[in-house]
């Protein structure tokens, strides 16, 4: 077993290494910031690796070391230093489970398409095959149109959507399930994560305009700490918001999406309104009989950099320790984060107004005197 000596003793000879391979790159490449980088990742790997294996070569005993700690029987401790002492436990940012969160990017995307009117869209054309208004008989989009109509009852309705937006991303006004809370957290740390990665290559551009991009690079151009935290607090918020039905419920709206598109892109639909194309019919629909005025373009944009930053952060990519390859791998969703950003601020929704985060104040027990 792991002895609080034999732990103490491994951290004080990492630190050790630490210090002589410190002066040794001070002394021979001063200024190299790479180096710094790369020393300082291996010897966090090499720091963790040593750690787990010494606690996997000597596994705790059965009473977790109270008989020890405390005095107790033959394996009583002589000195405070021979106590079995565990490292920790595991970090609560790695305890997430990266399905549900893509589940929520899922749901995100299918929110934007919904809220942009695609089923109402498609209710519509369903009022219009009803009443015969529609010039559709037997062709493929008809059919479809039937078959959409039939399967309403097997599907979630649409207040069911409605709370459950409300429930996991915090948007519509509708009530939550009963017992649920709003999650009115999202859309603030949703804005502040995007401003981040925007931020961090902003200030990476610059950073390459003044010195030229093959210096090599400075932190203080741009904060992966700051990216960094902003990411967690989302993926914290978001893991807590995961549970309950997303997963089938995205599922379904996928499902659903891709068959109200079916029906926008039918042929005999589109020769109803001259259109080339599903989001063509889509924008004339909106139009024509909902006297809506269309953003497909901008809904549509949001709806994809939405899903890919979340699904980004439903991978362990946010806890690289390394700047380089943190960078590397932040890099994939850095446009994406400015596309939300612009699509947002045309829509006139980049913004944090909502409350700060789910934030349970803390209250002291009282203690009878």
């Amino acid at each position: 077993m792991a002895s609080r000596e034999d732990y103490y003793s491994l951290l004080g000879q990492i630190a050790e290494v630490r210090s002589r391979l410190a002066g040794l790159a001070a002394a021979q490449r001063p200024g190299d910031a790479e180096l710094r980088e790369l020393l300082a990742t291996r010897l966090a790997e090499l720091e963790e690796t040593l750690t787990h294996h010494l606690e996997a070569t000597r596994p705790p005993p059965p009473d977790g070391g109270d008989a020890e700690r405390l005095g107790l029987g033959p394996t009583a401790a002589p000195t405070p230093d021979a106590v079995f002492t565990p490292a920790g436990v595991p970090p609560y940012d790695e305890a997430v489970v990266s399905e549900r969160l893509l589940a929520i990017g899922d749901l995100y995307y299918c929110y934007q398409h919904e809220r942009l009117g695609v089923f109402r869209a498609v209710l519509k054309l369903r009022e219009l095959f009803r009443a015969g208004t529609l010039r559709l008989s037997s062709g493929p989009g008809a059919f479809a149109l039937y078959r959409f109509d039939r399967k309403e009852a097997l599907r979630y309705t649409r207040a069911q959507r409605m709370q459950a937006y409300r429930r996991v991303l915090g948007y519509t006004d509708a009530p939550p399930p009963p017992g649920a809370r709003p999650n009115d957290a999202f859309h603030h740390l949703f804005t502040t994560f995007c401003l981040e990665v925007a931020q961090l290559f902003r200030d990476k551009r610059v950073a390459e305009t003044i010195r030229g991009s093959a210096s090599s690079p400075d932190p203080s151009f741009a904060s992966v700490a700051a990216v960094r935290r902003a990411g967690l607090d989302l993926r914290a918020n978001l893991k807590q918001a995961s549970y309950g039905d997303v997963n089938v419920l995205t599922i379904e709206l996928l499902q659903l999406l891709r068959q109200a598109f079916a029906i926008l892109e039918a042929e005999d639909v589109r020769r109803q309104f001259g259109s080339d194309n599903a989001w063509d019919t889509l924008e004339e629909v909106l139009h024509r009989y909902l006297q809506e005025r269309p953003v497909a373009s901008q809904r549509s944009r949001m709806g994809m950099a939405g899903r890919e930053i979340i699904h980004w952060l439903a991978r362990p990519f946010i806890l690289a320790e390394g700047r380089s390859e943190f960078e590397t791998l932040v890099t994939a969703i850095g446009e994406w984060a400015e596309e939300w950003l612009t699509s947002a601020q045309s829509l006139g929704i980049a913004h944090r107004s909502t409350p700060a985060g789910n934030v349970v104040p803390f209250r002291p027990r009282r203690v009878a005197s």
